[in-house]
């Protein structure tokens, strides 16, 4: 069983109540109301109100039904805030370069939707641009089985060391000769 209720008209932009409505989406209703109740926000407490009356919309509505519903089985299955209008206020504030900003209140409206139905199993994780379900599955196995083992390859394989060569300096150097085979001495 399902019941709703909207608050309208209530100060603030709706921007702003969102990040509150966007904390109790898919909670169970008593931790929704826990979560409104200690919210550092100031929509949290006309959100609030609007989660009582769609408890009390259910509890008539299964009265009405001649149903028993229990209030604890409630959870939040929709919520959402839609722009209310812009009232234009006959204020300004000083600007500057010595214009005038006009002051606008905004309003909002908030929808909540509330269901006794069992809660949808939570999606797996969708793998990424260019990944197939399989590789985003088999990823996890493959680091198990690598934490045992050392690594290999290059990061395993000792470094060689660098022969430094000396330049003679002030000394006769050697050089081949392709052609005779023997070596010749230059200054």
């Amino acid at each position: 069983m399902e019941s709703t209720a909207s608050a309208k008209y209530l100060r603030g932009s709706a921007q702003k109540a969102r990040l509150v409505v966007d904390m109790i989406r898919g909670k169970d209703v008593n931790q929704a109301l826990a979560i409104l109740r200690f919210a550092n926000k100031r929509a949290s407490l006309g959100i609030e109100k609007c989660v009582r009356s769609a408890i009390a919309n259910a509890n008539e509505a299964a009265e009405k039904a001649n149903i028993a519903i229990d209030p604890d089985d409630l959870w939040v299955k929709t919520a959402f805030v839609d722009r209310g209008p812009t009232k234009n206020r006959r204020r300004v504030r000083p600007a500057p370069q010595g214009r005038a900003y006009r002051e606008q209140r905004h309003f909002c409206h908030v929808t909540i939707l509330l269901s006794n139905d069992d809660r949808p199993a939570p999606k797996a994780a969708r793998p990424g641009p260019g990944k197939s379900v399989k590789t985003a599955e088999a990823k996890p196995a493959k680091l198990a089985e690598s934490k045992g083992r050392k690594r290999g390859g290059a990061a395993a394989a000792p470094r060689a060391k660098k022969v430094a060569t000396k330049t003679q300096t002030g000394r006769k150097a050697k050089t081949a000769d392709p052609k005779d085979g023997e070596k010749k001495t230059t200054e």
